[in-house]
């Protein structure tokens, strides 16, 4: 996340010692702390932006590969359910079949309401992705490859826009970032080096030494900045997608696999339970 302690100190002491022999002004030392600060955020932004990526593609790949399993499991309860009522004429028995049953049927015009967009199950992918600007295709794993990562890591080094100093600046930054976002929510290597390329052949970024007091209030807002990115990861880190992350740290897609497993044994064992009371 920081350079290295020497790295720091070589740094600091070419500044402390410009042309000339006197001491940096203090100006330059403030300069100084303010790109320190920015490549701080920077690295943190990384950091959350990447954790976000894996807790929503745990989330959407969890629903894609094991929620047709617990949809199986739920039929299969409501079935069981059912013979053993069919079997005992108890009306308690009934009942809790009945309410199982009801579970499972879609709310009645739903679709209709809702024009298409929606079914008894919530949104459909599609409607979802023109809502919040997500890609429809869904990702291929949770982690992205390591190479993708690294692509992605250095794009929002360079392209990142906290760097920026003027807002049509900033503004070009925010709209490449967003795309870099995708690309690696994606987990696309191609689209990264891609946008790798276009960020080299783009105007180069001239910094210009602030004044004093617009370096002060630089250091402020990335402060407030920092905050904010706090909260945001707390609230990934508190979510419950991130605590089935935090069982499998180095293999997550792992973790799918082995959860797919056990669901198709308990659906093994429920059609073997209802086979019986059929019997």
């Amino acid at each position: 996340m920081t350079t290295s302690e020497g790295e720091q100190g070589g740094g600091a002491g070419a500044q402390r010692t410009p042309a000339g022999g006197g001491a940096a002004r203090p100006e330059e030392r403030l300069e100084q702390a303010v790109r320190a600060a920015e490549q701080a955020l920077i690295e943190f932004e990384i950091a959350v932006e990447t954790f976000r990526v894996e807790v929503e593609n745990f989330s959407r790949l969890h629903e894609q590969k094991l929620g047709p399993l617990y949809a199986r499991i739920e039929e299969l309860d409501a079935r069981i359910l059912e013979a053993k009522a069919s079997r005992s004429d108890d009306p308690e028995d009934r009942r809790r079949a009945d309410e199982a049953r009801a579970r499972l049927l879609p709310i009645p015009g739903v679709e209709e309401l809702m024009n298409g967009w929606m079914d008894g199950d919530g949104l459909f992918p599609e409607a979802t992705a023109m809502l919040t600007d997500q890609p429809v295709r869904p990702p291929q794993r949770v982690r992205p490859s390591e190479e993708a990562r690294k692509l992605y890591r250095d794009l929002a080094r360079k392209a990142h826009p906290d760097l920026a100093q003027e807002d049509e600046e900033r503004a070009r930054r925010e709209e490449f970032i967003t795309r870099v976002n995708a690309a690696y929510a994606r987990g696309s290597e191609t689209e990264l080096r891609e946008l790798a390329e276009e960020w080299a052949a783009g105007p180069e970024l001239k910094r210009v030494p602030s004044a004093a007091d617009e370096l002060y209030a630089r250091l402020e807002w990335l402060s407030r900045r920092k905050e904010l990115l706090t909260v945001v990861a707390k609230n990934l880190e508190d979510s419950a997608i991130a605590s089935m992350l935090r069982l499998a740290p180095d293999d997550p897609d792992r973790l799918l696999e082995d959860i797919a497993a056990q669901l198709q044994a308990d659906v093994a064992e429920r059609e073997a339970q209802l086979a019986a009371l059929r019997d």
